[in-house]
């Protein structure tokens, strides 16, 4: 068991709070086949990212804005399969509000409706690809997240799922606890994450002030395979 110290406690949404997986599997391949293009690769690459990037990558001369607002309409129309994932609820119910926040690539309308269908209590704090200039794996996001909190990033932790993600963490100078739910354990340490564990259902908490929090990692692996 690890005992972390910390100011603050940085959510991504998908894949760490909740499993949408399904959903952004079944958008991303929609979208992929209309456009010829191979389905595992951009449903691979669109995780953990603002689909706006995505869409940059694979259609640099297209109208951006207009596919976006067509990747986001599925996404907000696909809730099948969203659901909390184990721990997720009872990991926060044991937060104080001020004390967390959300830092997701999600737009906020769809952050918002994915929130509602997997039954999370919505965060006094919610930093969305909307807010930034520069998404995951920019450090911006996780920059903005602890100045909402008001709290140094070095103060805080992020807890993420995919690399681009666990990169923007870490630079953002976060430490950063990686749940095993979206890829394999190679990809979390070759991103940077200081900790890999199960998921939310890994993480206790032992004290939660309103300046200090105190929680534990069971059955983590840490940086450097210890």
């Amino acid at each position: 068991m690890v005992r972390i110290v910390c100011s603050a406690i940085l959510f991504d949404l998908d894949g760490v709070l909740i499993d949408s997986t399904p959903a952004v599997t079944r958008v991303w391949t929609r979208w992929a086949i209309a456009h010829g293009l191979d389905p595992a690769d951009v449903v691979y690459k669109a995780h953990g990212r603002p689909s706006i990037s995505t869409i940059r990558d694979y259609l640099p001369d297209a109208d951006h804005q207009a596919e976006n607002r067509e990747v986001e309409r599925m996404e907000m129309e696909d809730l099948q399969g969203v659901v909390p994932l184990p721990g997720a609820r009872e990991l926060l119910r044991a937060l104080r509000p001020a004390r967390w926040a959300i830092v997701t690539s999600c737009t906020r309308p769809l952050a918002h409706v994915r929130l509602r269908a997997a039954g999370l209590p919505a965060p006094k704090h919610l930093l969305t690809c909307d807010d930034v200039k520069k998404g995951k794996p920019d450090p911006e996001p996780y920059l903005k997240g602890a100045a909402a909190l008001g709290v140094p990033s070095r103060d805080c932790i992020v807890i993420e799922d995919v690399p681009a993600g666990i990169r923007a963490g870490e630079a953002a100078g976060c430490r950063v606890i990686a749940c095993r739910t979206t890829v394999p354990d190679l990809e979390l340490q070759n991103a940077g994450a200081d900790w890999i564990v199960d998921g939310c259902n890994s993480i206790g908490v032992l004290a939660s002030t309103d300046s200090k929090l105190a929680i534990t990692l069971m059955g983590c692996m840490a940086r450097g395979g210890a």
